[in-house]
């Protein structure tokens, strides 16, 4: 019994081309899920480093004895958690942990926006001394904390299109 085999140079069936509708699809949602995914990585990645600015600028302030406020260590912190949870939930593809991360990501960016507040720079910029506001190197501090509630705040609307990509869309 000789078997039958094709000759070397033949092409297997099949292969070329004409079983394209045969052929699955990956469903939009996975790549959307995937950009996001790359999306909010990168968008992680910049907190950390406006994290880290902010634990250089509490180690200035405790060098120079001038013993930071609550609301700054508090914000600080919530920051760490939060990006904490925020990365693993994104390399876990857990829903319920990016639903935690955007709680705590809100937490963290109304503590900043508090400490914004309780500072004197907006009296200052108010009556008009930019001079003084300038030379101010808590305006610096300041400036870091507008940054990082912007950033929070587009990082907490990527989370929320993420898992809305991610939730099983059943059809009636």
């Amino acid at each position: 019994m000789s078997r039958r085999q094709p000759p070397p140079s033949a092409r297997p069936s099949g292969t070329d081309g004409s079983d394209f509708s045969y052929r699955m699809v990956v469903d939009s949602r996975y790549t959307k899920v995937a950009q996001g995914k790359g999306r909010l990585c990168k968008l992680l990645l910049a907190q950390a480093a406006i994290q880290v600015i902010g634990v250089l600028w509490l180690l200035l302030l405790f060098l120079q004895q001038r013993g930071p406020g609550q609301l700054a260590v508090f914000s600080v912190l919530a920051g760490f958690i939060c990006l904490a949870i925020g990365e693993s939930g994104r390399r876990c593809n857990s829903k319920n942990l990016l639903r935690s991360y955007t709680v705590v990501a809100s937490v963290a960016a109304i503590l900043s926006l508090a400490q914004i507040i309780t500072s004197n720079l907006l009296l200052q910029i108010r009556s008009g001394s930019l001079g003084a506001v300038s030379s101010n190197p808590e305006a610096i501090e300041n400036g870091r904390l507008l940054i990082s509630v912007v950033l929070q705040l587009y990082t907490i609307m990527t989370t929320l299109t993420l898992i809305g990509n991610m939730s099983v869309k059943r059809a009636s």
